[in-house]
Formats: C-alpha cells, structure tokens, sequence
C-alpha cells in the first residue's frame, strides 16, 4: 500500500482512495451488502480514503458508509463534501442543482453529517462547488469555525479556480483541492495545479478513470445505462472518437501487464506525490484491481508515449453537459 502526504502540512492517506458515489445510484443500481463489504474490503487493505458527500441521494452514503466503518472509524479518513444540491434533469435523471457556501447552511449541513455518519468529527470537509453568491472567505471562514470546535480536521475546496483557492487560503490554509483530473480532464494543469502546489495544496483527483470509460469494459452507447448517456462525452461522435483513444491505452496496458483501468490511475499517481486518486466502485473486484495500480512502475519513456498518444484536450466532448459548466472552476 502506498501512502501520500495531503498537502505541504496535512495528514498521510492512502494514494488510491475509494469513491463511494456509485454505492447511492449515481451509475445504475447498486448492491447494499456489496458496496458495504467494499468499504470494509479497503479500510482492510489500509486504502483509508472514504470519498462521500451529503448530497449523494440526500444523505444514503453517509448512512452506508456509517454501517461499513462501524467499530473502525480510526481506520477511517472522511472525506465528506457539501454545499451542492441536487436537481432533477432530463429522463429522470439528478444532476448538478443549487449551491449553498451560506455559513448558516455549512453549520447545519455539518451537524446533519456527523449524525448520519454516526461520528464526532469529519477528517476532510469540502465545499462541494463555490458559491458565486456567497464571497469564498465567508464560506471559509464558517468552514474554519468547525475546525475550532473539533467537528472538522481539515478543510477542502472542489471545482474552485485559482483566484478562489488564493482567496480561500488567506482566510484558512486549504488541506485539499477534489477537482477531475484524467488522462482525459488535463485542463488544471495550466494554472490551478501550479496554484495549489505554490501554496502547499493537495490535489484528489475524482473520476480518474473518466467515469469508467477508461477501463475498457464500454463498447457501446448501450453499456450507459445511467446519468453518463447525459454527458457530451459519451454521446454520438464523441462516443466512437474517444472509444478509439481507449483502444490505444488497452495497447499499453498490454506492454505494461496490467490493466487499462490500472494505467490511468497510475498515470495519474504518476503526475506528482502530492496526488491521490479516489476511482469509484460499489464492487470488491474492481476495488482490488484499482488499488493495484500502486504496483505500476511508469518509466519517463512510459510517461512520453503516453503524452503522444494522449496530449491535453485530445478527448472529444465537455465532461458535463453545458447548463452544468459554468458550476466548474469559479
């Protein structure tokens, strides 16, 4: 198992974290008792980074991850986000709704957490999405509040742009910036990488397998069955150009001996020491196959070929439909 340092000054977790998401509906129908056995399966494992928010179908993974971690919160490091709220889209599907980084609103959704949680404190809370209504340093400094009342152990950003994260760090030092980084979602690295790493910020990279697409195991349009036949990626064209961009990584993944899931995560871990990853799974398997990708070696000619055949912005399509853009990097 590999462990990495959260930022300049933050706490040690495990590079491969787990993404609970998915256990809540988010891609199709999940199995209780499974998604349970996988959290336990990872704290087992020492892969202590739990990924959750309170809007995942309003507060149900906090309650299931409260079953998975009962008896061994210690070995536990929640993360847990709030402040995006959640709202119907097309064909029935939730997507992305209201944000609130009102102090008032970030108070209550705290205490609503542990309780769900069944916990006295939360390892890393984050401000799922910046409020353009609510100027950063007031989210903030509410955020900054729990961490003196002993709720909070650290405090994180999602989706914020540079100019947020500076602001936000004046006020309280920032242990952790949630924001999608893949081999397909490169577009921080021209300014907010630099930006976090200037100040001593952690990255956790989210869908770091592009939402699954990058593992191999999508062949069709028909294999989305979830919110993803929402999303400009996975539509029409977009569709068939970037299952074309898979089929060159299985190439490589072939090379390597492992896996194409198990490439992308290392590509990713292989971006810095200070990131960690947090691939999502409701299943045991693809957990073990995910945390394995620690044990892939990738060589600076690796790393070239892989540029090559994969530069910034060669992936066709937004990752999510446009009335959802403008919540991103603000």
């Amino acid at each position: 198992m590999m462990n990495r340092t959260l930022g300049k000054n933050g706490p040690a977790v495990s590079a491969v974290g787990l993404g609970c998401m998915g256990m809540s509906g988010a891609y199709g129908q999940s199995d209780e008792k499974e998604s349970i056995a996988t959290i336990e399966r990872a704290l087992e494992t020492g892969h202590n980074f739990l990924d959750t928010a309170d809007y995942y179908l309003v507060g149900h993974n906090e309650e299931l991850i409260s079953q998975a971690i009962k008896g061994k919160r210690e070995k536990a490091f929640l993360s847990v986000k709030t402040g995006q709220l959640v709202a119907p889209g097309p064909n029935g599907a939730m997507g992305p709704g209201a944000v609130s980084g009102h102090p008032d609103y970030l108070r209550n959704a705290a205490f609503y957490s542990l309780r769900r949680l069944k916990t006295d404190y939360i390892d890393l809370y984050t401000q799922g999405r910046v409020d353009p209504n609510i100027p950063i340093e007031e989210t903030v400094g509410a955020l900054s509040e729990l961490v003196q009342k002993g709720v909070v152990r650290y405090i994180g950003l999602s989706e914020a742009s540079a100019d947020s994260i500076r602001k936000a760090a004046s006020v309280h030092p920032i242990t952790a910036l949630q924001i999608e980084y893949s081999l397909w979602t490169r577009d921080i690295e021209a300014e907010i990488l630099p930006t976090i790493r200037e100040l001593g910020i952690g990255l956790v990279a989210y869908a770091p397998l592009s939402r699954g697409f990058l593992s191999g195991e999508i062949r069709t349009p028909e294999d989305l069955k979830d919110s993803r036949i929402h999303m400009p990626r996975y539509q029409g064209d977009n569709f068939y150009k970037n299952l074309e961009l898979v089929e060159k990584i299985k190439i490589l993944a072939i090379e390597k001996s492992c896996t194409p899931s198990q490439l992308a995560i290392a590509w990713v871990l292989a971006q810095g020491e200070d990131i960690i990853a947090i691939p999502g799974t409701k299943r045991i398997k693809h957990l073990d196959e995910n945390i394995a990708a620690e044990t892939v070696h990738l060589t600076n000619e690796d790393l070239q070929s892989i540029e090559a055949m994969m530069p910034a912005g060669i992936v066709s399509g937004t990752r999510y439909p446009e009335r959802f853009m403008n919540a991103l990097n603000r």
